[in-house]
């Protein structure tokens, strides 16, 4: 009886699970068994992994061979068992050598040539193996990837021939080099380009600086997702803790292209047709949703009521904490969401309520209701609110050209500059994530006592005073100044508008 034994990983959110496959060679009628809780395309890999072989000029052995995914009690979901399944199968016909198998962690989905094919979660693949003293085997095409985890040995195969000749010594696999950072896409739609529209301009450049949830109202046309589209270019790149965080949650989506790190906080744009789990995770294998694939960057939710209201509701935890936690019977999958949220809507179906001679025969009754779908607390949870109103042809044509996207960028890369300094490495990352004990002894006392009279005429929730200061923290981060004064809190209650037809917030 022989057993062989190499690691290999499931995945719970992007943390990797470590998995040992076992194989066992007995006697007994010529059988060949896959056991520990293995999903549909794990079951299937029995006849990859034999038309692999078969690739190699091998067969299996005329005995019983038993395939256990260890600990049995966790689902083993997806294809990329096939390498480890057939690499333990290897070292237990002797083909290979056991204890050098041992070393190492592998995950591939084969072929039925044998050539290795990318899978998802390499990188936190790769780091798990490193945390363990183990080597990586891992398809070619994702060698630059698993190098991210740095002092540990890669091996990136194209084919399982490869990996044979490799331990045979008859090949050396080259150890793989990181592949180098995407370059800077800086060249993207320029705020210049929008006419007029100053005040929208500067709650965008307000929302950058503080990572903010910005919401636009306006008619059809008045330039929501014209803004909303040129708000990457004025934020910084990800720090490289960002950077590893963001580039974990796309390869466990299998989305890191070039197995290069995500470095610009991505833009995420889903349609409002999108399902609850599409927009904050789920499904038969508790996928990352859009909001996680949105972590450190911007959500942007275009015709914002036309999303299903569950899926609406579903944002409001995220909002809050920066996670999603995804509940199957099996287990709890918890993602990453520190998300950006940037909705834009109109103020009624037809688009144009208070419009003489354009609103619809129901006005104000569309408004309300249109308005209606989005719940109070999560209009709560948006720092600023604006009506962006159309401009008109005359102003349209003749409006000389605004600040371009560098130039506020610059003002908004100062502002985060500053906020990294204040807080430090260990605090919030930005001004929307500081707490009301970090915000409070920069109040200075006439900011304070405006802010309580407002939060108190308008009726303000707690959680709504709380973003209300931080807005004011990031207009004093753009002013330079290290104290939230008077006007900085003035300018916040100027973006905290009431929507059309709706009491304040």
């Amino acid at each position: 009886m022989t057993i062989a034994r190499i690691a290999t990983f499931a995945f719970s959110g992007i943390e990797p699970v470590p998995v040992e496959v076992q194989v066992q060679i007995a006697p007994g009628l010529p059988a060949f068994l896959l056991v520990g809780l293995p999903d549909k395309a794990v079951t299937e890999s029995r006849e990859r992994v034999r038309a692999a072989l078969t690739g190699l000029g091998l067969s299996l052995p005329p005995r019983r061979v038993l395939v256990n995914l260890a600990p049995a009690d966790i689902l083993k979901e997806g294809s990329h068992y096939d390498l480890p399944i057939a690499l333990a199968l290897l070292a237990a016909m002797e083909i290979i050598p056991k204890e050098e198998a041992a070393g190492y962690a592998a995950l591939g989905e084969l072929s039925l040539d044998g050539a290795i094919m990318p899978v998802a979660g390499v990188l936190p693949a790769a780091l798990g193996a490193s945390e363990r003293d183990l080597g990586l085997i891992c398809p070619a095409a994702q060698g630059g990837e698993a190098a991210w985890a740095g002092r540990i040995e890669v091996l990136a195969a194209p084919c399982i021939h490869a990996l044979l000749n490799h331990f045979r010594g008859t090949q050396v696999l080259a150890p793989p080099a990181p592949p180098a950072p995407a370059p800077a896409l800086r060249g993207g739609p320029c705020l210049s380009e929008v006419k007029g529209q100053e005040s929208a301009k500067r709650a965008l450049e307000i929302a950058a600086a503080g990572g903010h949830n910005l919401l636009m109202i306006g008619p059809p046309g008045a330039g929501k997702s014209m803004l909303a589209a040129r708000l990457p270019g004025l934020l910084p790149d990800l720090s490289p803790a960002e950077a590893l965080e963001v580039s974990l949650v796309h390869s466990i989506a299998g989305l890191l292209e070039g197995g290069r790190l995500v470095t610009r906080p991505p833009f995420r744009e889903p349609h409002h047709s999108a399902s609850m789990p599409a927009l904050v995770g789920g499904g038969a294998r508790a996928r990352p949703g859009e909001i996680s694939l949105a972590h450190r960057g911007v959500l942007f939710l275009d015709e914002w009521p036309e999303f299903p209201r569950p899926a609406l509701e579903a944002l409001r935890q995220p909002m809050e904490t920066g996670r999603t936690t995804i509940s199957r019977v099996h287990a709890h999958v918890t993602y990453p969401a520190r998300f950006q949220c940037i909705a834009a809507m109109n103020p009624c179906r037809c688009g144009h309520l208070g419009e003489p001679g354009r609103e619809c025969a129901r006005a104000p009754r569309c408004g309300e209701d249109y308005q209606g779908r989005l719940s109070g607390p999560l209009l709560d949870r948006m720092d600023l609110t604006i009506e962006v109103m159309p401009i008109a042809p005359a102003e349209l044509a003749r409006a000389p050209a605004g600040e371009t996207s560098a130039a506020v960028a610059a003002r908004v890369h100062a502002a985060r500059a500053a906020q990294r300094a204040r807080w430090g490495e260990d605090g919030p990352r930005s001004n929307a994530e500081a707490a009301l004990e970090h915000l409070l002894p920069l109040l200075e006392a006439e900011a304070g006592t405006l802010l309580e009279t407002a939060a108190t005429r308008l009726r303000l929730s707690s959680r709504a005073h709380v973003r209300m200061l931080r807005v004011a923290r990031s207009i004093a981060d753009l002013a330079g100044s290290t104290s939230i004064r008077r006007a900085h809190v003035a300018e916040a209650l100027a973006f905290r508008h009431r929507m059309p037809g709706r009491a304040a917030a």
